[in-house]
Formats: structure tokens, C-alpha cells, sequence
């Protein structure tokens, strides 16, 4: 999966790739041609007195530094400017993915992980590569170089070299097979502090209501604890490789010498080579020993590079239209005909065969019991979802068929639960139309009946909204939501049980303003709260999925005993009729 994600994102860099490979051979080559010239100093100039020669190569190795480091320097901004490209593409394509989603596909990832995915996943993936273009392209080289220049040094002392490199690659790779499986279950216990970190969050309010402090402080505890755990067994995995390595370069380094001792002794090697011999040897171990760095970030990156493809090869649910109808003849006529909806692997279907007709001038309503697939069938509209059977029509057009931006202009939601930006109260009211005026605003604002507590507000129209809403009440984050919707100016406005958190009288008052604002258009209202939709022209009463009667308030009252239920656990029977 890692070689995968890396040959579709790097293909656009191969240039800049190609410039840092040379730059990295070029200052690899400078390195490994330092200690034969360090050699022939000693053997040339020390040994023989010789200052002239020692002058001449000391400045040759000079401005063979000057290369290295121009080299090395290079390839560091090459490698860093393309790893940083990397992350960037490869979190933009997270996001456009993520996107493109329906609620469907959101739900199995959780958002927790989709967040982690999208940051700390992509960031061990950047790290991993960024490391690879400045340490793996120059080790390979400087390994093989290191070897055969140490066998023009000396082909009998080179026999070390047979000893020392298996026995770390072999000691390598079995460390390096047991920090995978422990890097996975990292990332999959990250996913679990963040999820449970971000409902702590998000729902502080509850956890002291219910004085649950204790326990969710235990839950994150435990979290947490489990995290640790796993990253003390990568940790003293990864502890062990390096005192592994310098182990073995340490008993080679004795080795070399003593065996080169005794070669120098019988003639067989000058002291210059024995010194280069010792420099190419620990160059080999160094570049071994970077491998070996990559080889710890390497399982890691892997790891994350699959849940990354996870996310890249999930096809949405909800798929934009290949064909896209762009214009539409009538205006906001809403059909539902024969819609039914499963979950994937659901044992029963959320919707069966449920008819709705919706007129421009209408006001519809949709009621049931908790669970009866109301808000799951107003979803239907947007695409936030698509039928398994059956199909929605828009002005006679199958929503599968409209244009994404058509569909945004012709539909407008306001859910169950309004969520409001970080930002001023201006920009989320024009978050569906940008270009409305202050004006098109407070006018908004005054048929949701949110302009008096605007105005209250320091700042009015920019008085400051932090995210989700959390600095405003309930009742306000659906008064500000309904408007947000009004200012839109859609065709079709579906209102997903958008008043339960008003009081009955703010309640009366925006339904009647609702109803003069709205008086061309289509609405739809799912509400748990009879009041809000009995004078509606037409009432769906859904059961199960299954629609169990049609018509208006006082014919559902003689002739269907479930919406008569429904009425009378709310109205006595006077107030009913």
C-alpha cells in the first residue's frame, strides 16, 4: 500500500526527484573519496615529511567538503520541498474524498479516525519520505562504495566486512518484523483518545449535568493507557535496535584494528590504509545504520498508508450524476414514489415503498414514532443519502440526475441538529449564498424571529459564532439555522424537526412567518410536535418505515388510530378536534 500511495502521489515531483538523486550521489561520492585522500596524506605527506604534498591535498579535500556539503545541502531542500508537496496532495485528496462521502460512508470511519487519517496518518507517511530522500537514496550508494573501496584498501582485513554486515541485517529484520503489527494497533488506539477525547469535548455540558467527571476522566485513562502500552513495546523494540548496531560496529572497529595492527606489523599494510580501511568501515555501518532508521519509520508509514488507501478506495455511496441535468422546468414540485432505504448490512430496510407528494404553496408534514424513518426519507431530498429502491423527483428529475450545485440551489435543509460555524453570525448566514446582502440578512433574521437577540449580540451581524455553535443556545443555533436556509431562497425547504427547541409561542410565531415567507414555495416539516404541523395541507404518518395513512389533521383523526395516538399523548381530546 505504501509503494502504492507513494507511486500515485510522487509522479508529478520525478524532476525535482531525479535532481535530488544526483545531488545525493554527488556528495555520497564526496564523502567516500575523503578517507583515500585522508590515506595518502598520512602514507605520501606525514609519514615522508613531505608538507608540500600534505598542502596540495589538504586543499584537494577542502574543496571536496565545499562539494559534499553543497551536495548535501541540495538534496536536503529538494527532498524536504517534495516530501511537504507529498503531504499537501495526499491530505487534499483525503479531503475531496471525504467530501464526496454520503453520512453513510462518515458513519463507518467515524470521524475521529477520518480526522487522524487525515493528519497524523499523512504526516508519518511525509516523515517516512522525507528521511528516505535524505538519508535511504545515499546509504545503498554509500554501502556499496564504502565496501569496495575498503577492498582497495585491503582484500584480506575486508574479511570483517563478510561478518559485520549479515549479522546486522539479519538482527535488523527481526526487530524490525515485530514493530509492525505493534504500529498498526498504534494507529488504531490513537483513533481511540482522539474519539474519546472529542465526545469529552463536545459533550462537557452533559458529563457535569450528570457529574460524570470521574468516569470519563477513567475513560480516558484507560485509553490513553492502552496507547502507552502499545508505544512502550515499539519504543523498547526500537531501544534495542540501536545498542544492537553500535554493538556490532564496536566489535568490528576492535577487530579491524587488531587485525591491522598485525598487518602493518608484517608489512603487508601502511598506516594510511589501515585509517581509511577504519573510516570505510564505520561509512558501511553509518549507512546501515541510517537503513536502519528508515527500517523503524518504515512499518509505521506502512501502517498508515493503508488506512490512508482505505479512505482513497472507498467509493462514495452517493455518486455525482455522469450526465448532469442543469436546468429544471417546474418549480420545487417534490415526488417520492416507492422510496425504500437499507443501511449496508441493516437485517431491515430503514424505508418500504413510502409515496410522498409535495406541492409549490403546500406546507407537508411527515410524523411518526421515534425511529420511523422520517428524517432518513427527508435525507432522500439533498442526496445526503441515495433510495435502494423507488426514486425521488425534483420538477419530475430524478435527484440522482441534477446537478450537484442545481440541487445545493433548488433544496434547502435545515436539520435536527443545527450546527453552525466558527465565524461571525454574517458568514454563517451567507454560507449558501454569498453574495446576500446585510439587508436579505436581518430580513432573515426577522422571519426566523432571531433578529431581537442579534441585535443584543456585541457586534450584531459579526458578532463572533465559535464552532458548532457552542456560545448560543439550542433554541438560537435552530433560529440562526432556519434563517441561514431563508436566506438561501431555495424552492424547496425541508424543516427536520427544526422547532423542538423553540418555546410554543417563538414556535407560533415563526410558523406564521414562515408561512407568508414560504407562500410559493414547497415545504416539507418533520416534527415530533403536533401543534407545529397540524394546520399542514398534507400529513404523512410514518410507522416502521411504512406509511400508514395520508390526509389532513381532522381526517387522520377519524380514520387513522396511529396518528390519533401520537396526537392524543400530546392534546386532550378537545384540544385535538
Amino acid at each position: 500500500m505504501l509503494l502504492r500511495l507513494l507511486r500515485n502521489h510522487l509522479g508529478p515531483y520525478r524532476r525535482p526527484i531525479a535532481l535530488l538523486v544526483a545531488l545525493q550521489l554527488v556528495q555520497t561520492c564526496a564523502t567516500l573519496y575523503l578517507p583515500t585522500l585522508n590515506a595518502d596524506i598520512i602514507d605520501h605527506g606525514v609519514v615522508r615529511g613531505d608538507t608540500g604534498y600534505i598542502l596540495r591535498f589538504g586543499a584537494l579535500m577542502i574543496a571536496v567538503s565545499l562539494v559534499q556539503v553543497a551536495g548535501n545541502m541540495g538534496a536536503v531542500y529538494f527532498g524536504a520541498r517534495t516530501a511537504a508537496a507529498l503531504g499537501r496532495d495526499v491530505r487534499a485528496a483525503l479531503y475531496a474524498r471525504v467530501q464526496s462521502f454520503s453520512a453513510q460512508e462518515v458513519g463507518r470511519f467515524g470521524a475521529p479516525s477520518l480526522i487522524t487519517r487525515t493528519t497524523n496518518d499523512v504526516q508519518q507517511v511525509q516523515m517516512m519520505v522525507l528521511m528516505a530522500f535524505t538519508l535511504v537514496v545515499s546509504a545503498p550508494i554509500m554501502c556499496v562504495g564504502g565496501i569496495v573501496l575498503a577492498l582497495g584498501q585491503d582484500v584480506q582485513l575486508s574479511a570483517v566486512l563478510l561478518a559485520v554486515v549479515p549479522v546486522l541485517g539479519i538482527a535488523v529484520t527481526l526487530i524490525v518484523r515485530r514493530m509492525r503489527p505493534l504500529f498498526r494497533s498504534m494507529q488504531d488506539r490513537l483513533d481511540d483518545v482522539n474519539r474519546v477525547l472529542r465526545e469529552q469535548i463536545t459533550g462537557n455540558r452533559v458529563i457535569r449535568a450528570f457529574v460524570r467527571d470521574a468516569y470519563e476522566k477513567e475513560r480516558f485513562r484507560d485509553a490513553n493507557d492502552r496507547l502507552t502500552d502499545v508505544s512502550m513495546g515499539a519504543g523498547r523494540l526500537m531501544a534495542l535496535m540501536f545498542p544492537t548496531v553500535m554493538t556490532v560496529v564496536n566489535v568490528s572497529s576492535v577487530a579491524v584494528v587488531w587485525f591491522g595492527a598485525h598487518r602493518i606489523d608484517s608489512g603487508g599494510m601502511q598506516i594510511g590504509a589501515l585509517t581509511a580501511f577504519l573510516a570505510y568501515l564505520m561509512q558501511i555501518v553509518m549507512a546501515v545504520m541510517m537503513a536502519t532508521f528508515m527500517f523503524m519509520m518504515v512499518p509505521r508509514a506502512e501502517v498508515c498508508a493503508e488506512r490512508i488507501e482505505d479512505v482513497l478506495r472507498t467509493e462514495p455511496g452517493v455518486l455525482p450524476p455522469t450526465e448532469p441535468v442543469r436546468e429544471l422546468g417546474r418549480r420545487g414540485h417534490l415526488e417520492i414514489w416507492g422510496a425504500g432505504f437499507r443501511y449496508p448490512g441493516a437485517e431491515e430496510p430503514v424505508l418500504r415503498e413510502v409515496d410522498l407528494v409535495a406541492r409549490p404553496g403546500e406546507t407537508t408534514a411527515v410524523i411518526g414514532s421515534t425511529g420511523s424513518g422520517k428524517s432518513t426519507l427527508l435525507g432522500l431530498v439533498p442526496r445526503l443519502f441515495d433510495v435502494t429502491s423507488g426514486e425521488v423527483l425534483v420538477d419530475g428529475v430524478d435527484v440522482r440526475r441534477l446537478d450537484p450545485a442545481l440541487a445545493a440551489r433548488t433544496v434547502g435543509l435545515v436539520p435536527q441538529k443545527p450546527y453552525l460555524f466558527s465565524g461571525t453570525v454574517a458568514t454563517n448566514l451567507r454560507y449558501g449564498r454569498p453574495d446576500a446582502t446585510d439587508e436579505e440578512l436581518w430580513h432573515a433574521l426577522e422571519v426566523a424571529q432571531a433578529a431581537d437577540f442579534v441585535r443584543g449580540l456585541e457586534g450584531g451581524l459579526d458578532a463572533p459564532v465559535s464552532q458548532g455553535g457552542t456560545n448560543v443556545s439550542g433554541g438560537q443555533r435552530q433560529r440562526l439555522a432556519i434563517a441561514r436556509t431563508l436566506v438561501q431562497q431555495p424552492e424547496i425547504y425541508l424543516f427536520d424537526d427544526s422547532f423542538s427547541a423553540l418555546d410554543y409561542e417563538t414556535d407560533a410565531r415563526l410558523r406564521a412567518a414562515l408561512a407568508q415567507e414560504t407562500a410559493e414555495a414547497t415545504v416539507v416539516i418533520v416534527a415530533q410536535r403536533v401543534s407545529t404541523i397540524r394546520d399542514a395541507d398534507r400529513i404523512l404518518v410514518l410507522d416502521e418505515g411504512r406509511v400508514v395513512g395520508t390526509g389532513r389533521h381532522h381526517e387522520l383523526m377519524e380514520t387513522n388510530e396511529t396518528y390519533r395516538e401520537i396526537v392524543l399523548s400530546q392534546l386532550t381530546e378537545a384540544e385535538a378536534v
